[in-house]
């Protein structure tokens, strides 16, 4: 049944994906066209420190620009995160930030970010308060009309149906402008699993050979650790939002990965918003939820033998490493290397792989000019891996 399925997703991604021209022989797949392409890669932006703060969504329109202005790149992708801890959860902010996205020259891709959905329940967002007295949940109103300040008082699972009614309201389309062909996990799921069409937020292309995906995980705790509105204990509704999301995203995974195999392509590259090792001050066991996304990751990576790159944002720190090799160099903002991310999930030893957390939430915007080489095996260095080579742009 699942080799079965693979087969039909592996056909449907390459009608709906490769160029038309290459499909007239399957080997194109992987081995169509072979000149370098780079991409802009930024997240945890715009961020206000205040729900009325628009100082980086006022400079937005100027960072695109500046994107814009790079005959090099060719499309753009966004880890996630449109607004801070500290912003409200609304449907005219997500209206706001897809009109801005929409003078992108190029097509953009977007995976969600926890503060426009996973973390909406919190206070600082306009979500609410659990009320011990009552049972209830409290939200947080407007003075000016009574009214709950966020989208459905902030409940997660509504406003990642805001997020995907916003962003996403056609599988297999892209923003920003013109056109990028994408495969969605909502036109080609599971067959055993039909209910993972929901997931339309995670997609598939492919580019001159690198198969690149994006997987619906929030940062934080995977939407597991922290009780929503700060219940005593999680509910049965959050409980089955990241169970069922999380074994969606396994799946996607090993699509993604047995498309890979049979495409014969070069390179991996997998988009999403967490940075599954950091412990932001907490123990351990606040990221132990990622642990089936990052088993899976080192799994399938090591069986794929190739180069398997993870953009990142959530932590907010520029860093690049290999988090699933102990003692890996690492190169990065601050003291961010001081800890070494292999100590969150230990126990793995995975050296084709390697992890970038995009710089973000602070001005001036930056973005991450990610070029890809197919065919080239450089070393591992600050700025390469493999066919990929990366720099760090800010405004002029």
């Amino acid at each position: 049944m699942r080799r079965r399925s693979y087969a039909a997703v592996g056909l449907a991604l390459a009608l709906s994906v490769v160029p038309a021209a290459a499909t007239a022989d399957a080997s194109d797949f992987g081995h169509g066209a072979r000149a370098p392409f780079t991409l802009a890669v930024y997240g945890d932006a715009p961020y206000g420190t205040s729900p009325t703060d628009t100082s980086e969504f006022d400079a937005t329109p100027a960072f695109i620009a500046n994107v814009n202005a790079d005959p090099d790149v060719s499309s753009v992708i966004h880890v996630g995160d449109i607004h801070s801890g500290k912003q409200y959860c609304t449907a005219a902010y997500d209206r706001s930030i897809a009109a801005l996205w929409r003078t992108f020259a190029d097509p953009l891709v977007y995976t969600p970010g926890d503060n426009e959905w996973a973390d909406c329940h919190k206070v600082a967002e306009g979500g609410g308060t659990y009320n011990p007295a009552t049972g209830q949940i409290d939200p947080v109103l407007d003075p000016a009309t009574g009214k709950p300040v966020d989208h459905a008082s902030g409940n997660p699972v509504a406003n990642l149906d805001l997020i995907r009614q916003s962003f996403f309201p056609e599988p297999g389309h892209t923003l920003g402008s013109g056109t990028l062909r994408v495969l969605s996990q909502a036109q080609v799921p599971d067959r055993a699993h039909p209910e993972d069409a929901r997931y339309v937020e995670n997609v598939l292309w492919v580019k001159n050979g690198t198969l690149f995906v994006t997987v619906d995980v929030p940062g934080g705790s995977n939407n597991d650790a922290d009780p929503w509105y700060g219940a005593p204990t999680a509910s049965q509704e959050q409980l089955d939002e990241a169970a069922h999301r999380t074994a969606a995203d396994l799946r996607w995974l090993d699509t993604a990965f047995a498309l890979a195999k049979v495409g014969g392509v070069s390179s991996v590259v997998i988009t999403t918003q967490a940075d599954m090792w950091d412990l932001d001050g907490k123990a351990a066991a606040h990221v132990a939820n990622y642990e089936p996304v990052v088993s899976s990751l080192a799994k399938h990576t090591t069986a794929f033998g190739k180069p398997v790159l993870l953009l990142v944002g959530d932590s907010h720190v520029y860093r690049s490493d290999n988090p699933l090799a102990q003692g890996a160099p690492c190169t990065g903002d601050a003291d961010v290397c001081a800890y070494d991310a292999w100590n969150s999930h230990p126990s793995y030893d995975v050296a084709n792989f390697h992890r970038i957390v995009v710089h973000g939430s602070t001005t001036p915007l930056e973005w991450l000019k990610l070029t890809v080489t197919p065919g080239a095996h450089r070393l591992t260095t600050a700025t390469s891996f493999g066919p990929f080579t990366w720099s760090r742009v800010t405004e002029k």
